[in-house]
């Protein structure tokens, strides 16, 4: 398979325009560690290459004030960034406005917009591929009975133990609202109303003297190995890293999963569109697509690629079970609401905060 996807990555980029070619070089911006070494397998280094164009990696912790600080001062180009952050640094003015038939290309007989998942095109961004908070469990914790939805993460009286959680409103409301009953379809009407704050914020404060805050997103699998906790909120790629790398006795809950998109963003400052362009198209291909998700599980943006997807080139392991997006998944899968979080942040911000102190 990989031969073939290169033949066809050089192809595709071969029938791009040529004006660029004199660019020697594009700073494509992202995450670090082993989610930015899966991009310069599958991305960057197919696309020099293909192209003889370097791609220079930038690495940052992500932010709207990250890219306000350093994007000008560095020449940065392309941007990996989360959806509803895109969205606040479009608002800003930092990022360049994107058409989507200049960043994406078709696939076969299908049109890019029916392709890409809903939603996927925003004024200034392009949804490559697609993760999810989940929660996970400890397999030694609960020898009968086990975790299997989300009302359970909140069930303390037949699954008892420490709940490990990230330090945010982010994600926790919306569960709190699920393990309620609340159709998935109206949470986002909910939490924008004060009742539905309330009843969010009710549901957390049964928890308050079982949770353990992290911050750093490689800490929940940590908490499970060692038996801190008994459950925890994170990733699906980190907790799929501990069980295939590290050997975590943990089990992903998939029931309940929020969905976020990774999206691609160009700076406004960059100093040539029709290289950034390029390189988008490239890196939208399903091709780079599938080719990402074999090596980390995020699942591509594109139905085309999804199906695309096989086993982990190291590994051996099935790697379209264990995306967010498989089909087996998404029944019970609540899509982040991106232009929802990007508008509320203040104040979910502040009644999160107020909670913590106990108002």
């Amino acid at each position: 398979m990989q031969p073939l996807r290169m033949f066809i990555a050089a192809l595709l980029v071969c029938l791009l325009p040529l004006g660029s070619r004199a660019q020697e070089a594009i700073t494509v911006v992202s995450w670090g560690g082993v989610y930015e070494d899966a991009q310069r397998r599958a991305i960057h280094d197919p696309f020099t290459r293909a192209t003889g164009i370097e791609v220079k990696p930038v690495t940052y912790g992500g932010g709207v004030d990250a890219l306000a600080a350093r994007a000008a001062k560095e020449g940065w180009d392309v941007i990996d960034m989360i959806e509803d952050q895109a969205i606040s640094a479009c608002d800003a003015g930092l990022l360049a406005r994107l058409d989507a038939d200049e960043v994406a290309t078709d696939h076969e007989r299908v049109a890019a917009a029916d392709d890409f998942l809903p939603r996927a095109f925003r004024a200034c961004s392009v949804a490559q591929n697609v993760y999810s908070t989940v929660f996970a469990f400890d397999d030694r914790a609960f020898l009968g009975e086990k975790p299997t939805k989300i009302s359970d993460f909140f069930d303390l009286e037949r699954f008892p133990g420490k709940r490990a959680l990230q330090r945010t409103p982010d994600v926790i409301l919306e569960w709190a609202l699920m393990a309620e009953g609340v159709p998935i379809r109206q949470v986002y009407d909910l939490l924008s109303t004060d009742r539905g704050l309330r009843l969010a914020f009710r549901k957390l404060e049964t928890l308050r003297n079982s949770i353990i805050w992290w911050q750093d997103v490689g800490t929940p699998a940590e908490m499970l190995s060692d038996g801190r906790a008994v459950m925890a909120s994170g990733y699906n790629g980190r907790f799929f890293s501990a069980q295939q790398k590290g050997g975590a006795p943990v089990t992903i809950v998939w029931d309940g999963q929020v969905i976020g998109y990774e999206v691609w963003a160009v700076f406004r400052g960059t100093r040539d569109r029709e290289l950034t362009n390029r390189f988008l198209r490239f890196a939208t291909a399903p091709e780079q697509m599938a080719a990402l998700a074999e090596l980390i599980p995020y699942g591509p943006a594109r139905r085309s690629a999804l199906s695309r997807v096989g086993l982990n080139l190291e590994s051996g392991v099935p790697m379209r079970d264990h995306l967010p997006n498989a089909p087996q998944h998404v029944e019970r899968a609540l899509y982040g609401d991106s232009l929802w979080y990007a508008r509320t942040k203040e104040l979910r911000t502040k009644r999160f905060e107020a909670w913590l102190k106990g108002g």
